[in-house]
């Protein structure tokens, strides 16, 4: 088997309203596709992280240049299609880059799957076949003051989640606070609440809050500065009862190996759609648990839930609903439900993913 193509398809779409976290703003949400076809008829599906707002032109350029490295490949040979991709000194250690070779090594883990009739989690270890859950969402919105905020969070509950996650960072110490503790009485003492800064302060600003929310029993408090600042994240550590998570930002085996040695946090959050795909995801939950640290990864459910099920040390998954996301269940042809606060991967071959053309057709922009 070889590989005879690599493509892209990226969609985009508007919100009815932006959204905004501790640092920017999203008028729209998207999504990148990556397929990898084969000489004997399997395509491999992956996704990967985007640039807001360039239209797909970055990440198709970047595509361009990487898919030499693959097109005539074994797709099962995904260490040396990896190693052969990833040359810092011709397009970069970190970014967009990385973000693009997410998205095709997850598409040959894809092909691997379905070659072998198994489901992406059994392919890597099966250890579970359940993850805990929460819901992402608490963004600053136009309009939305303290009760709506405390009804969204309510409302993302009834989905059988018992874990929600809500943004500060917008707004000054004092306003976030009470925001906090307005989510906190309004879903009760015995679900978890993680707030999360996307980097909006600085060290000793990030310290002054968590020590103000410490009463509201946080389970994280997740990026509350610059994700290089790692000297920084550990003085935040040593001076709150709350753990600091941190990883979105993070790239390669690389980058969480100084995270890790430093002991900078207590939860790491790789992505795979940005970090390296799957088989540098692997690379770092080994890493973490060599460690005796948990792996809680940002971002997408479809991959996520995969690759949590399959490492001991899987905290739980992130999940985003129509809240965050007007596309939400909509997408793919299968949208993954939180059940008693699980999430279960899917039984269907590799990754699991189908994309729903007829409904994502009219936002293509790639």
């Amino acid at each position: 088997m070889l590989v005879t193509n690599v493509s892209i398809q990226a969609y985009q779409w508007n919100r009815k309203k932006p959204i905004r976290n501790g640092r920017y703003t999203y008028p729209t949400e998207g999504l990148n596709v990556i397929k990898v076809e084969t000489d004997e008829g399997v395509t491999g599906l992956g996704l990967c992280g985007g640039v807001m707002g360039d239209n797909g032109q970055i990440v198709g350029s970047i595509l361009s240049h990487l898919k030499q490295y693959v097109i005539g490949q074994d797709p099962f040979d995904n260490e040396k299609i990896w190693d052969e991709m990833w040359q810092p000194k011709l397009v970069g250690r970190r970014g967009i880059t990385t973000r693009v070779l997410s998205g095709i090594d997850i598409a040959l883990w894809d092909i691997k799957g379905k070659v072998a009739n198994r489901p992406l989690y059994k392919l890597l270890g099966g250890f579970s076949d359940k993850v805990p859950v929460y819901i992402a969402g608490g963004y600053y919105e136009e309009g939305k003051g303290l009760d709506e905020l405390a009804q969204e969070m309510t409302e993302s509950l009834s989905t059988g989640a018992n874990a929600v996650k809500m943004k500060i960072g917008g707004v000054s110490i004092r306003e976030d606070v009470e925001r906090v503790k307005i989510v906190r009485q309004a879903i009760g003492d015995d679900i978890r609440l993680m707030v999360d800064a996307n980097c909006a302060y600085r060290y000793y600003e990030a310290i002054e809050i968590a020590r103000k929310m410490e009463p509201y029993d946080i389970f994280w408090f997740e990026e509350p500065i610059n994700p290089d600042d790692y000297e920084g994240h550990k003085l935040i550590s040593n001076a709150t009862s709350i753990p600091i998570a941190t990883g979105e930002n993070e790239y390669t085996k690389y980058g969480f190996r100084d995270l890790i040695e430093r002991r900078s946090v207590s939860i790491l959050q790789p992505d795979g759609l940005i970090m390296g795909g799957v088989t540098e995801f692997m690379k770092v939950a080994a890493m973490a648990q060599a460690h005796d640290l948990p792996i809680a990864p940002h971002g997408n459910q479809d991959v996520h839930v995969h690759l949590v099920s399959a490492i001991p040390n899987g905290l739980t998954v992130e999940y985003y609903r129509g809240s965050t996301n007007p596309m939400w269940g909509k997408m793919f042809k299968h949208t993954l439900e939180v059940k008693d606060g699980y999430l279960m991967p899917p039984d269907r071959p590799g990754v699991g993913i189908e994309i729903n053309d007829e409904a994502l057709d009219p936002y293509r922009i790639l």
